[in-house]
């Protein structure tokens, strides 16, 4: 007999995404108020959960209580700012050329928007179990975008995706809407992964996670027979950049700020500060020796799931290991093996310019300063990173006006960039940036968190010489729906 939380067998894959294909061209035929209406009804659905979620996820999780009701107050929020942006129309690019007879030769009419790709699949991720994974961003941009939704919950957390599961079932009995629209699975083995992104039905894929994991759902993508998108978040060591006259004056003050932005959520945020790049000198001895006071006071904790935290140990254990590598502070050690303890290593940037290995992130509470001998050292340092989802320059207001090679190169590498500020924290609004270049990304050109990650579940779509009746609503003439709109 199997088990509520059994992966999918293969067998069942080919007719789950013929009812999410049936689903979808139910549902693309839908106007964006009845897309709204069903992300504010999950909202109010998730919400409804109540205490009892809460618990299931603080069980599966081993996340605090406050950190999870946070997320799912985050999670409401998207769903019904991405509702609000789906009914405002933006997003659809709407563009239309009028006929001109006059031309050599004539004009035709042409217009162009934005329509949905299809059924979209999603995996869920480990360390955001609301706001990244069954009703998070990637499920409610493709609803926005007019897709039908197919939802690989993650195994750490396979009641919370249940749970959240039946609340989108709800939502979508009470829109009227069909029961396949959002479908919810479950699958540990390679092969039913490969098999959902693989068959013809399924159209993209959302998937925030491991950069292995990422790149094996890209390539399985680009080798089917009409390749698809994948829009996977893989994360970053998201480097910092501190320039000498801003360590001299705020050398504590730095060092306690990153101590907690390294440390928060045992370091399992994407954007977790995993590289500090710093020219020699006493502002960064003073900066060392505060880091260094601070980590030791923080005790390990325990992480997401015992394999994160074995990865963690691993991952450090091979980082320390390395040729120049000097631990410079380790917190304290718990008696829970599923814990990880905070650490700060140091290397000389020669070293760390010769070892790509020490490029790589360690996810969890880990953060390794470089050493420099100077900017300009830091400046080859940042030119030989890969791309990454945030870049931070820390720098009086003079060093920074003085720089701009440095934030020209950071720039370069990263989807947000920020002065004088730490990286973790994703702010859900319309201008936010969560994305950047390979291997943070699949796809620089799109971000997975804000409004604009709506576009990503859509395609540009051009009618030339239609009957206005004929035409869908958002180019119309009269513009029924009132939404911004490109005019020529």
């Amino acid at each position: 007999m199997r088990t509520p939380y059994a992966d999918i067998a293969l067998e069942d894959v080919d007719a789950l995404l013929q009812r999410s294909m049936k689903a979808f061209h139910t549902y693309a035929r839908q106007p964006l108020t009845t897309r709204a209406q069903l992300l504010r009804a999950m909202a109010v659905a998730l919400e409804a959960g109540g205490d009892a979620l809460i618990r299931t996820a603080m069980r599966e999780t081993n996340l605090p209580e406050a950190r999870l009701r946070g997320e799912r107050s985050r999670t409401v929020f998207q769903l019904n700012s991405y509702a609000e942006a789906c009914e405002q129309g933006e997003w659809l690019e709407v563009r239309i050329d009028h006929a001109n007879a006059a031309k050599t030769p004539p004009k035709p009419d042409i217009r162009k928007m934005l329509v949905p790709l299809g059924p979209v699949l999603v995996y869920g991720a480990s360390n955001f179990p609301f706001a990244y994974s069954t009703a998070g961003g990637d499920t409610a941009c493709a609803l926005a975008a007019g897709c039908s939704v197919v939802v690989k919950a993650h195994p750490a957390h396979p009641e919370t995706s249940e749970t959240v599961a039946a609340a989108i079932g709800q939502a979508l009995a009470e829109c009227g809407l069909p029961a396949d629209l959002f479908l919810h699975v479950h699958g540990k083995a390679p092969e039913i992964g490969k098999a959902l992104v693989t068959h013809p039905c399924t159209k993209a894929v959302g998937f925030t996670g491991s950069q292995l994991a990422g790149r094996t759902l890209f390539d399985w993508a680009c080798a089917r027979p009409e390749p698809i998108p994948v829009f996977a978040e893989m994360g970053s060591v998201n480097p910092v950049f501190l320039l000498p006259q801003k360590l001299e004056a705020d050398a504590t003050a730095l060092a306690e700020m990153y101590a907690g932005s390294i440390t928060l959520g045992v370091g399992q945020f994407c954007t977790n500060p995993g590289l500090l790049f710093a020219p020699e000198g006493q502002g960064l001895e003073t900066f060392l020796a505060a880091l260094t006071h601070a980590i030791q006071q923080m005790p390990g904790q325990r992480m997401l799931h015992p394999s994160i935290a074995d990865s963690y140990a691993a991952h450090r254990s091979k980082a320390l290991s390395q040729s120049g590598v000097l631990s410079l502070a380790i917190g304290i050690e718990g008696s829970d093996p599923g814990s990880g303890v905070p650490t700060i290593a140091s290397v000389e940037a020669r070293h760390f310019l010769e070892n790509p290995l020490l490029h790589q992130e360690v996810f969890g509470p880990f953060s390794l300063v470089v050493r420099c001998r100077d900017v300009q050292e830091m400046l080859e340092a940042c030119r030989r990173l890969e791309g990454q989802l945030t870049a931070t320059v820390m720098g009086t207001e003079e060093e920074l006006a003085q720089s701009q090679e440095l934030l020209e190169a950071a720039a370069a590498i990263a989807g947000r960039i920020i002065l004088n500020g730490v990286p973790t924290g994703v702010e859900v609004c319309q201008a936010m940036q969560h994305g950047g270049p390979y291997p943070a990304c699949t796809d620089s050109r799109f971000t997975s968190v804000g409004a604009d990650g709506i576009k990503r579940f859509a395609r540009p779509q051009a009618y030339q010489n239609w009957p206005d009746a004929l035409l869908p609503a958002a180019l119309r003439e009269a513009n029924p729906l009132k939404i911004p709109r490109t005019v020529a």
